[in-house]
């Protein structure tokens, strides 16, 4: 499976009321590895940025003065996703800022979910974790995530401590090192550091046959007292 962990920063809360995306990171997961494949752009949304939206995640007016136009970006930025899976925190703030932009270059207006399938880890983690916070820094104190590097919200940062968050949230994953270096577009000098894929396989520790006669045993035991034998049903 590819998987896109992707988050977006913007000039405020609200696409409706002519709010654009400024900043998209994203980066690549297949078959829950981290690839060191990644998109990231900064981009000149062509409108003010609010000061409430200054404060989260530090990007200026003027240091978006010089930056390509979404348009200009957009179908690269297509290409990278097109036909993966998106991961996304909130995916309904992302996804919606998203198809505003392809809506303004003609796109239909739900054009992402018509190249991709999303997943949304705040769902997600409010199905493991009912009643508890579920924000990014709350997972990371969760699952034992050192983020003390983020200070502001930047969408590359955000979409490396996402990915390592959502591998511990479905079923766990060697930790990864955000301080390395993976090279390639721009990752504000945070990077993850891959699994070798020549690393030795994992030994595998068959049941003798005394075990193996042991748990047949046990099996005979919960059908005499009535009980669906799953095991052996999944063998037939």
């Amino acid at each position: 499976m590819r998987q896109i962990v992707l988050d977006t920063e913007t000039t405020g809360i609200d696409p409706k009321q002519g709010h654009r995306i400024i900043e998209i990171g994203c980066v690549e997961v297949i078959n829950r590895r981290l690839t060191g494949n990644h998109f990231h752009v900064y981009i000149n949304p062509q409108r003010e940025v609010e000061q409430e939206a200054i404060e989260v995640h530090g990007i200026t007016n003027e240091m978006l003065a010089d930056k390509p136009l979404f348009r200009d970006v957009a179908q690269e930025f297509e290409d990278f996703i097109q036909g993966a899976q998106l991961v996304i925190h909130n995916a309904a703030f992302d996804v919606g800022f998203m198809d505003h932009e392809f809506a303004k270059l003609g796109k239909p207006s739900n054009f992402t979910q018509g190249i991709c399938t999303v997943l949304d880890t705040l769902a997600l983690a409010r199905q493991l974790h009912p009643g508890q916070k579920n924000n990014l820094d709350a997972l990371c104190r969760r699952y034992g995530i050192d983020n003390s590097h983020r200070t502001l919200h930047g969408a590359l940062l955000d979409a490396e401590i996402l990915a390592e968050v959502y591998l511990f949230m479905t079923g766990g994953q060697t930790k990864l090192n955000l301080s390395g270096n993976s090279g390639g577009s721009d990752s504000q000098g945070e990077s993850i550091r891959l699994v070798s894929a020549d690393r030795k396989p994992l030994k595998v520790i068959r049941a003798s046959a005394d075990e193996q006669g042991e748990h047949e045993r046990r099996l005979d035991l919960i059908e005499a007292k009535g009980g669906a034998c799953l095991w052996r049903q999944t063998a037939d």
